[in-house]
């Protein structure tokens, strides 16, 4: 199989599909690796490493596109990206579709097979590859939260750990998945007061037992998230519904109960933002404020930290690459159900039926993958 690299083009991505190491793993399958030069600039990865690690360097986007049978990126196609899919393509990639109904149309209107990696699944119910991605997210919140909290961009002026003498930040965390647990990880290790808030009681009995009681651990309320909210410095929204959109656990209102200067870090924001206040922003204008509160709604904040990010990344897609590559997409779904979970849009129609609910479009299941 031909299997295409383009450069990210989202502003501030750095991040790329393929690693040279993946690259090469690809080659010794006997595939064709074409990479568009540049690809991996943002994150030192040079042309000559590429070529020494087999793969061929073109030297746009369209020409990748044009030559591959299989495109794989880091980040969802911007719309002028989905306009040179076809229907011979396979497209393997975050897309997060639950809150981008153009990017979703454009996909159906390419008639590609496009597979998400937000929602492929494993067998002990995870999903493999958002976790490392919402590893690195949930570390960098409470990095940009500690940062935003600060006087001089605009939060309150608290140092996170506090000092002898003055107490700590109190951190809110919402969610204790992936992303929550890394937060709170992060947060303890700074000397914050946190609390984890969560639906699941067997999940928060789970966090109690891993922290032995250094963090707090209160069931998800609407009235204990209002709670959380006007007493917290900085809030960290972590929750997740894969597929769908993300539902808003904080309200406009309740922002006015909240300190200002307190900061918000919405992690879900790529499915749409569990914050009523939340837009996506980019590492080029990353904060806003609302109410004397803090914004911070970056939508891939894995970028920041591009080569960490691209390695994580690739040792958890490489293994379904491989498998889409030597089998062919339609095969390799029919084999690994887990895969087939990945399977967002082929065929020109919504394959996967929480991103279908959440722009109101049809869903229907390809009859090849029956």
């Amino acid at each position: 199989m031909r299997v295409g690299v383009p450069k990210e083009i989202k502003i501030h991505e750095y991040r790329v599909g393929l690693t040279p190491p993946s690259v090469a793993e690809l080659t010794a399958h006997g595939h064709d690796v074409l990479v568009e030069s540049g690809a991996g600039a943002g994150i030192y990865f040079s042309d000559d490493e590429y070529v020494k690690a087999g793969a061929k360097i073109l030297p746009t986007a369209a020409e990748v596109f044009k030559q591959a049978d299989m495109i794989v990126k880091v980040k969802e196609p911007q719309l002028h990206e989905c306009a040179m899919l076809e229907a011979r393509h396979t497209l393997f990639t975050y897309l997060h579709l639950a809150a981008d109904k153009p990017q979703a149309e454009a996909l159906r209107k390419s008639g590609a097979i496009c597979i998400a990696y937000e929602t492929v699944t494993e067998a002990r119910g995870g999903l493999p590859l958002l976790r490392p991605m919402s590893e690195v997210a949930g570390r960098m919140s409470v990095q940009v939260g500690a940062h935003y909290l600060e006087k001089e961009p605009g939060g309150r002026g608290i140092l996170l750990g506090g000092v002898p003498g003055v107490a700590p930040a109190r951190v809110a965390i919402l969610g204790g998945g992936v992303s929550g647990f890394n937060a709170a990880q992060m947060a303890i290790g700074m000397g914050a007061d946190v609390t984890i808030y969560d639906v699941s009681t067997v999940r928060l009995a789970e966090i109690d037992a891993l922290f032995q009681n250094r963090v707090k651990t209160v069931y998800a309320s609407k009235a204990a998230i209002a709670d959380a909210v006007a007493e917290a410095h900085l809030v960290i929204g972590a929750v997740l519904i894969p597929g769908a959109s993300a539902p808003k656990l904080v309200t406009k209102d309740m922002l006015k109960t909240m300190l200002k200067g307190s900061v918000l870090v919405d992690i879900a924001i790529d499915q749409g933002g569990c914050f009523e206040t939340s837009h996506a922003t980019t590492h080029a204008d990353p904060v806003f404020v609302v109410d004397g509160i803090v914004h911070y709604c970056v939508a891939n904040m894995p970028g920041a930290v591009a080569r960490t990010s691209a390695f994580a990344l690739n040792n958890a897609t490489l293994p379904f690459a491989v498998q889409l590559a030597n089998h062919g997409a339609k095969a390799a779904m029919k084999a690994n159900h887990h895969l087939a979970m990945g399977l967002n849009v082929a065929d020109g129609e919504i394959a996967y039926q929480a991103v279908a609910e959440a722009l109101d479009l049809p869903f229907k299941q390809p009859a090849w993958l029956a």
